[in-house]
């Protein structure tokens, strides 16, 4: 079996990282924030072995691609363009998209606006979520101790200090304390008398990054030499252009109201872990019940038991079999 490749590409007035593996019909796989292609790196070998070609970006403002200064150059209009850029220099008429958290916004949002481009799309962790009637900012939680984490990232300069600190204890302690695994410690560690901890909150005055960070022997399904990628990728890149995903949340809500109200009707998957702490989110749960009203082609919404947020790397081979068992069950392309 071929091994996976990368090369710059240039789409979307910007230069893009590919990595990409095997032959057949597409399929485009998104990563989520703080990580890149690297995510997917069990997918991209099941994938590619089931009979497709593969390709996984890092998105702009991460890895090796280019990371535009401005703010407003992180829009979902720039993603979804970035994916539809994607395909048009690789001379494809159509793909599946897969994402994984940012990455399932973006595919959500991709197959809503392009399903003439999508005919497919499997989101990890993140439902799609309908355009709301008010700025999402002005719903999200605060109290006078505490902020959500997502406002604590809206102002430049502080989030990155703190994730810039020392890049590699950042991925370290953030794909530990998130993953099922950090989640089980974290109740273990309530019930034996400790302090509770809401990873979705930050105190007034403090910072992101909190409890205990991950213990010197990692879970079985992440080891050093992944924490030393991630880390090396953001100690030379930091951490501005995939905070400024979060800075455009109000933008997006503004300048997508053309399209409210439309539904994702091409076919789709959904796969989430038990222990996801987006899963806690508020309305989370009826948003998940509804889910047919604005997907009306959902297939499937997948519930892995004791995994945590970071989905296809916790639980790689079941992720990677469902993702082939959904693709290779689409009508046949015209």
């Amino acid at each position: 079996m071929s091994k996976t490749t990368q090369r710059i590409i240039e789409c979307n007035g910007i230069r893009l990282n590919i990595a990409e593996q095997g032959e057949g019909p597409l399929v485009l796989l998104v990563h989520g924030f703080p990580e890149s292609w690297f995510s997917w790196r069990h997918q991209i070998d099941a994938l590619a072995a089931a009979g497709f070609h593969v390709v996984a970006p890092d998105l702009r403002g991460y890895g090796k691609s280019d990371a535009p200064e401005a703010i407003d150059q992180y829009t979902i209009l720039h993603l979804v363009g970035d994916m539809v850029g994607i395909l048009d220099v690789l001379g494809a008429a159509t793909a599946v998209i897969v994402g994984h958290d940012w990455g399932a916004s973006i595919a959500w949002q991709a197959a809503l606006m392009r399903p003439d481009r999508f005919r497919a799309v499997a989101a990890l962790s993140v439902p799609f979520r309908p355009r709301g009637k008010a700025l999402p900012t002005s719903l999200m939680p605060r109290t006078e101790t505490a902020q959500f984490y997502q406002l604590y990232f809206m102002e430049p300069g502080p989030a990155e200090a703190e994730l810039g600190r020392d890049p590699r204890a950042t991925i370290r302690n953030m794909l530990f304390g998130a993953s099922g695994d950090g989640v089980a410690a974290a109740r273990a560690a309530v019930a034996a008398g400790g302090p509770a901890l809401n990873l979705s909150m930050v105190p007034k005055g403090g910072g992101f990054l909190q409890g205990p960070g991950a213990p010197k022997t990692l879970p079985s399904w992440l080891n050093e030499s992944d924490i030393d990628f991630y880390g090396e990728e953001f100690k030379r890149t930091g951490f501005r252009g995939a905070l400024n995903y979060y800075r455009n949340i109000d933008r997006n809500w503004e300048i997508t109201g053309a399209i409210a109200g439309l539904q994702v009707t091409v076919p789709a998957l959904y796969i989430a872990g038990d222990r996801d702490f987006l899963l806690s989110f508020p309305g989370t749960d009826q948003l998940l019940a509804s889910q047919k009203n604005f997907v009306p082609g959902l297939r499937k919404i997948q519930m892995l038991p004791g995994c945590g947020h970071w989905t296809q790397q916790e639980r790689p081979n079941e992720v990677s079999a469902a993702l082939v068992e959904f693709i290779r069950d689409l009508p046949s392309r015209s």
